[in-house]
């Protein structure tokens, strides 16, 4: 039997237990954050670089004191691309381990698919890899972006080659929300200039069968084909175009995680036309650049400054920057609402804006190509200086 002093010591720390964890996942040394995203199978690549990016930082935070005292937390949990998977984990992280918050979801499909959940539960879900409009428009209040709109990348890749008088557009499109995404924001840049799609095929998620997406392409003498998928199919479907005598200039969108992609293609992506929405990362002259570099050298030795890391590491210091001017007395309303105070925030040589009818922080494109088996800008558009 306890003794009447032991009882009131139980009974203070149960009270002061209580009083700090009136919002989920909020102590008064800790905030939790939850991550849930493809830690395995064809687009594991791209989780594991959005966790390095996020880890450099968050570490980095809690070696300098924390926010406000408290440390972060990032527990993560492995949907393996799969949009039930992503369901049932997401489920798991907000009710039994009861994160404040969710941050870096990969894809459009697997974060399309908890969009319900984090409304309902009004969870914030911060820093998604995936450019889908359905996360921008209309604003959903509990979502916050950093990365530019599928919308921006498709556009900006149609102009560049409408620059240089291509005007024969294909689609290769993951059958899915990721695909149909790109496939409508290219659709919509076409006809802003006065074009048609003259062709699109497509391929299930998951896997590399893409021949019939290619067989849908041959025959339309196209001149440029924009491809939305993971580095995986899009790697065998620009060796299955190649042998099958496509003579199309290729592009691709953000998502196809261009390291992981380069790794599997090297020379043979020569001339591929990448769009991205963060800089070049071994750009250095930019601050954030050279600062998550080095906080990468520092708590995740193992890993480098790839184009996802580098978004990772950009979103990670977008949240911590939330985190401290949402202030000590923590709240998920309140978070969202330092988000939206955002002004041309300067994250290091990047500037975001952020408003209650704005939750998209950055519009930027930046074109890139493979050269030689590197990645590096695209030439300028002619008559450019």
């Amino acid at each position: 039997m306890r003794t009447f002093p032991q009882c009131c010591c139980f009974a203070i720390a149960l009270a002061a237990g209580i009083g700090h964890a009136a919002e989920p996942g909020v102590t008064a040394t800790q905030v939790r954050l939850g991550m849930v995203n493809a830690q395995s199978g064809a687009a594991s690549g791209l989780g594991r670089a959005m966790l390095d990016g996020a880890t450099a930082v968050f570490q980095e935070a809690n070696q300098r004191g924390g926010i406000h005292g408290r440390r972060i937390e990032l527990v993560v949990a492995d949907d393996g691309y799969d949009p039930d998977r992503a369901i049932s984990e997401t489920l798991r992280l907000v009710e039994e381990k009861q994160v404040f918050a969710l941050f870096g979801n990969v894809g459009t499909p697997t974060t399309n698919a908890v969009i319900p959940i984090v409304q309902e539960m009004q969870v914030p879900l911060v820093g998604a890899f995936t450019g889908a409009m359905t996360l921008r428009r209309p604003v959903v209040h509990e979502i916050i972006n950093f990365r530019a709109s599928y919308d921006d990348e498709s556009d900006a890749l149609v102009q560049y080659f409408a620059s240089r008088g291509v005007q024969r557009f294909g689609v290769l499109y993951q059958d899915d929300g990721f695909g149909n995404a790109v496939l409508d924001g290219t659709v919509r840049a076409l006809q802003r200039r006065g074009m048609e799609l003259v062709a699109k095929g497509s391929f299930q998620r998951g896997t590399t069968a893409v021949k019939a997406g290619l067989a849908a392409l041959i025959g339309h003498d196209l001149q440029a084909v924009i491809m939305a998928g993971p580095y995986t199919p899009v790697a065998a479907f620009m060796r299955e175009a190649r042998q099958a005598g496509l003579k199309a200039a290729l592009a691709t969108v953000s998502f196809v995680g261009t390291d992981s992609l380069l790794q599997l293609l090297g020379t043979q992506g020569n001339k591929l036309v990448i769009s991205q929405v963060v800089p070049l990362p071994e750009d250095r002259r930019l601050p954030i650049a050279a600062d998550c570099a080095t906080l990468l050298a520092r708590h995740v030795p193992a890993a480098t400054l790839s184009f996802v890391s580098f978004e990772g590491c950009i979103s990670a210091t977008l949240m911590v920057a939330a985190l401290r001017r949402a202030g000590a007395d923590l709240t998920r309303e309140r978070l969202i609402r330092s988000f939206e105070t955002f002004d041309r925030l300067d994250l290091g040589g990047l500037r975001v804006t952020l408003g209650p009818d704005n939750h998209q922080a950055s519009t930027a494109v930046f074109l890139t190509r493979i050269a030689d088996g590197r990645i590096v800008p695209v030439d300028p558009e002619p008559g450019a200086k």
